[in-house]
């Protein structure tokens, strides 16, 4: 092990163990593992707290993990250059020069307190693939792409730097402002980039074969299984907004049928966002509130707190939506207070492509001997769904410990790492096969 080598995916124990002599998961494969598993290591030191990994979009860290990913990517023989996005890009040709691009990759942002797989493992694997393939051997050229926003941290609008590849970049989100009041644009100028030009960075949809990112599952269902792989088959509508109420900001003396108390309404509002959601099966969270004036003895005027709002269809996220809303605005008249909503994102449901699943599914069987992986819908937004725009895609599912993520204690297990590598790359040599 080396020095500074987080032992969390060391200490998680898979629901079956793996087993590592299983087909293609052999002694290479698990070097290679073992490097990804490094390298992670090397990217988790990368961040803007002292306590825990963070790494926003546009930031020093940013910069710093382009060079070593950038130079890990050189290393297994690929073009590198920067798009004007501030995504990190990698290109092999195929059996001549300009062939479109099967897309291999994920994300090498973070949220605060993050642990070191959710995105990384996908970049990581990507690079192990490309390591393994022969320049002009392939009857379509192999890209690898590190997108540099998928979890939306600074700025609060999610999937910019593969909404910017996919073609539906909006140059509004330039004003958007982090917690200090810097601008996206002004970030980007800070970064290297002109802001006038990161819609530049959108591929034509004759470039691309196709999209396949690794990720961790973010869930439990594999492990429950004991399953150490399975495919996606859709990801989740979402929607997300910024909600405020709004009353009256008071003397706590205030007599309690005087008071138009917005924290209490909130408190009222996140309850009642627990009980309609959870009653119509949708995945719904209230992760972020803020009382103001936030002083212990006035009464809050004002409270905003956020809403994510997830379903495994667009009709469904917006019927419970709609539910919610005329529930919200019920509270709010109840208690003397107003009401204002701002939506922050929206994002389709997306369903992986058939024949992309099929080349994943064949990985996953020369990988491990697992003709069956299990299926699994994708409650978690990825950068797929923005990709899904400009070209088809398919995901792989890597379990991780407890289904733990967002948090330091994530976790993957070497073996499963190692079919994620192999089964990634049998899924290219299937899709190379196909396309001859």
């Amino acid at each position: 092990m080396s020095a500074g080598r987080s032992v969390a995916h060391e200490r998680a124990a898979p629901a079956a163990p793996v087993d590592a002599a299983a087909p293609g998961v052999g002694a290479a494969a698990l070097a290679e593992a073992d490097l990804l598993l490094d390298r992670a290591d090397v990217l988790a030191t990368h961040s803007a707290s002292p306590t825990g990994i963070e790494r926003v979009y546009l930031s020093p860290e940013h910069a710093r993990v382009h060079e070593v990913v950038g130079a890990w990517m050189r290393d297994a023989g690929l073009r590198t250059w920067q798009d004007p996005a501030g995504n990190l890009c990698g290109r092999l040709e195929g059996e001549r020069d300009g062939l479109p691009a099967l897309l291999l990759g994920s994300h090498l942002d973070t949220v605060p307190g993050a642990g070191r797989y959710d995105g990384i493992l996908g970049v990581l694997a990507a690079v192990a693939v490309a390591a393994r393939v022969a320049p002009g051997t392939l009857p379509f050229a192999l890209e690898l792409v590190a997108f540099g926003d998928e979890e939306g941290t600074r700025f609060g609008t999610t999937l910019l730097g593969s909404r910017a590849l996919a073609g539906t970049w909006d140059p509004a989100w330039g004003a958007l402002t982090d917690r200090d009041g810097v601008t996206l644009a002004d970030a980007a100028r800070a970064f290297g980039l002109d802001p006038a030009r990161i819609a530049g960075a959108a591929r034509a949809p004759g470039s691309l074969v196709g999209y396949l990112e690794a990720h961790i599952e973010q869930g439990p269902l594999l492990e429950e299984a004991g399953r150490a792989l399975g495919l996606v088959t859709s990801i989740a509508a979402a929607r997300r907004f910024e909600l405020t109420l709004t009353g009256e900001a008071r003397h706590c003396a205030t007599p309690w049928h005087r008071r138009r108390d917005a924290l209490t309404g909130a408190a009222e509002a996140v309850l009642t966002v627990e009980r309609v959601a959870r009653a119509r099966g949708c995945p719904a969270t209230v992760g972020r509130i803020v009382a103001r004036p936030g002083a212990v003895n006035v009464i809050p005027g004002v409270a905003t707190f956020s809403l994510d709002l997830r379903a495994p269809s667009d009709a469904e996220r917006d019927a419970t939506w709609d539910v919610l809303r005329a529930e919200l605005e019920r509270v709010a008249a109840d208690r003397g207070l107003v009401l204002d909503v701002t939506p922050t994102h929206e994002a389709p449901a997306v369903h992986c492509a058939p024949h992309l699943q099929d080349a994943l599914r064949a990985g996953i069987a020369a990988a491990i001997g697992d003709p069956n992986a299990p299926e699994l819908f994708s409650v978690a937004g990825h950068d797929a769904m923005a990709v899904a725009a400009v070209t088809d895609v398919a995901m792989l599912f890597v379990r991780c410990a407890g289904g733990i993520s967002h948090h330091a204690d994530e976790s993957v297990i070497r073996e499963d790492v190692a079919a994620t590598i192999d089964a990634l790359h049998a899924a290219v040599l299937a899709l190379a096969e196909r396309a001859a």
